[in-house]
């Protein structure tokens, strides 16, 4: 990734630490396309009509294919990044997710961003475990397709 003005530089865990309860910003929208909603489908054997069959789809209860709520949620590793990033830490590791709901579909074809919001920074051993709020919004839409509060390790 090219270096972006906008992604937040956190200058290591006590800065982290400071930012508890604050939203730190939002991706760039990016285009979902048909081609990832099949490419998706064929990784994980979901070939539900509803995200690949794009004539019945858009026959159907959502007038057009969605995108699966996984590919969704799997999207957060590409999009956080250019949020934020940590400075001062050896790694960080996706450590799982608490709670995830997907309260409207993802169209193939719209636009999607994520926001990011710092819930709790933990102590633990050689680092700290971080809980995020993500949200992933279609462009236009009033309802989020996904909220998910996800969990990293960042590790000193």
């Amino acid at each position: 990734m090219l270096a972006d003005m906008s992604v937040r530089t956190i200058n290591g865990i006590e800065e982290l630490k400071s930012l508890v309860g604050e939203h730190l910003g939002y991706s760039p929208y990016v285009a979902v396309t048909q081609e990832q909603v099949n490419t998706f489908a064929d990784a994980t054997g979901d070939h539900q009509w509803i995200h690949i069959d794009v004539e019945r789809a858009t026959a159907g209860p959502f007038g057009a294919p969605i995108a699966h709520g996984y590919l969704t949620l799997s999207m957060g590793p590409m999009l956080s990044p250019q949020i934020f990033n940590v400075s001062g830490i050896s790694m960080g590791v996706n450590y799982g997710c608490a709670k995830v709901r997907f309260p409207s579909p993802v169209p193939v074809g719209s636009n999607l961003r994520l926001g990011a919001k710092l819930l709790e920074v933990t102590d633990v051993a050689g680092g700290v475990q971080v809980m995020m709020e993500f949200t992933f919004e279609v462009e236009g839409s009033s309802k989020p397709s996904c909220v998910a509060e996800v969990i990293f390790r960042y590790y000193i």
